[in-house]
């Protein structure tokens, strides 16, 4: 049975539900493993290797090693475990939702500072 999601009309916004949670599992997975040192310095050793340790699929592995945050989050990733490799990278949250936006890390902080995007922008 499917469900009316009325969320879908957002545009350039993906819901994080529980069909995206579903898709995105193993990559998710793969992002909390990097809460750990050792498994940290294994991925930046060998990042595809360490990868195909996690049954991602090629679009998942793709994402990742392109560090294209939202390919990732369209693969079923959520922002809150994706925020894993930005740290892995050494990048703030700022810094990688800006580069999920297209803005530079300055621009991202002073629209949110400013009171962020209308929530209703786009909308239909």
């Amino acid at each position: 049975m499917s469900l009316d999601k009325p969320y879908l009309d957002i545009p350039g916004t993906t819901i994080f539900d529980a069909e995206q949670s579903r898709k995105g599992y193993h990559l998710n997975q793969f992002c909390m493993s990097l809460m750990k040192a050792e498994n940290r310095k294994r991925f930046l050793a060998d990042q595809r290797a360490y990868l195909d340790e996690w049954p991602m699929t090629e679009e998942q592995k793709q994402a990742v090693l392109a560090r294209d945050l939202n390919r990732c989050i369209a693969a079923g990733g959520n922002i809150y475990f994706l925020a894993k490799i930005g740290a892995t990278d050494g990048k703030s949250f700022q810094q990688m939702a800006g580069s999920m936006t297209g803005m530079s890390e300055e621009e991202y902080r002073a629209m949110m500072v400013a009171g962020g995007r209308d929530p209703m922008w786009g909308r239909s």
